[in-house]
């Protein structure tokens, strides 16, 4: 979700990605972890190459975030802003 949302902004290579998430979470993720997470979002077709051309450097490619990325992250927002609310409640604290 830390990458679709990222992406939501528009195209950004794996760098760039993980620097916004940083920048996000004050958390930077492993290269492992990134390249992981991009592959299977693009297996999913959640994210595809911006540049059919370098599609080929994956560490140098620049991703965006597809329609269907965008509804999954939609739909994934809605139901964390549900579970954050419904915290938030039992806290005893007036969600915003």
């Amino acid at each position: 979700m830390l990458v679709l949302t990222v992406l939501a902004d528009g195209p950004l290579h794996g760098y760039a990605i993980n620097a916004a998430i940083e920048e996000l979470t004050g958390c930077k993720l492993g290269p492992g972890s990134l390249y992981g997470a991009l592959s299977r979002l693009e297996a999913r077709e959640l994210i595809r190459p911006a540049d059919e051309a370098a599609e080929a450097q994956e560490r140098h490619r620049t991703m965006q975030i597809t329609d269907t990325g965008r509804d999954q992250l939609h739909t994934e927002l809605q139901q964390m802003a549900r579970i954050s609310a419904a915290g938030l409640r039992a806290l005893g604290i007036t969600p915003a």
